[in-house]
């Protein structure tokens, strides 16, 4: 979500979030007042430098501060930066999990049809169970992103569901 939406499919994808930054939101203070584990995971855009503060600025200053703000991580965060589509493609978001014993993700941010549908796969691949609030996640290409959350619930056996509906807990981590 920290993008600063200066990119070809911008105006295609900042309708969509437009439409999920307020249920992301809802569901991002919901996880803080269950005590869930919220991870961050953003591009780092070919910016191998990048720290999560600076990945912010550039959102910031970018053409729709509005979208970034709401959504910001809090100061001393999980985070993790990656590189390309999948949240687990080099970065350490496996060990990060391992260690805090997660096998529950719910995934919101952007784009449904690109990284969202691709981390789905990977977290199956992974034996983790998958929740993908349709009303958290954006799209470039809603035809795309419809048939991306249909494979995700029929082929990884993914909740879609709303972030109202969303289960924050997980089945055998610590209460």
């Amino acid at each position: 979500m920290l993008n600063a939406y200066e990119h070809p499919d911008a105006d295609a994808l900042v309708g969509d979030v437009e439409r999920v930054v307020a249920p992301i939101l809802e569901l991002l203070d919901r996880g803080r007042r269950e005590g869930a584990d919220l991870v961050y995971v953003n591009d780092n855009y070919g910016d191998w430098n990048s720290s999560s503060e600076e990945l912010a600025e550039r959102a910031l200053a970018g053409a729709r501060p509005d979208l970034v703000e709401p959504v910001l991580p809090p100061d001393g965060s999980s985070f993790v930066i990656k590189a390309r589509h999948s949240i687990f493609y080099g970065t350490p978001l496996e060990y990060l999990l391992t260690q805090k014993r997660i096998d529950h993700l719910v995934l919101v941010g952007q784009v449904t049809e690109q990284c969202i549908l691709y981390s789905a796969l990977d977290a199956y691949i992974r034996q983790l169970r998958v929740t993908v609030p349709r009303d958290g996640v954006a799209h470039i290409d809603e035809h795309l992103a419809d048939a991306a959350l249909d494979m995700m619930e029929r082929n990884m056996d993914a909740q879609v569901a709303t972030c109202a509906e969303c289960d924050l807990g997980r089945a055998g981590g610590p209460p």
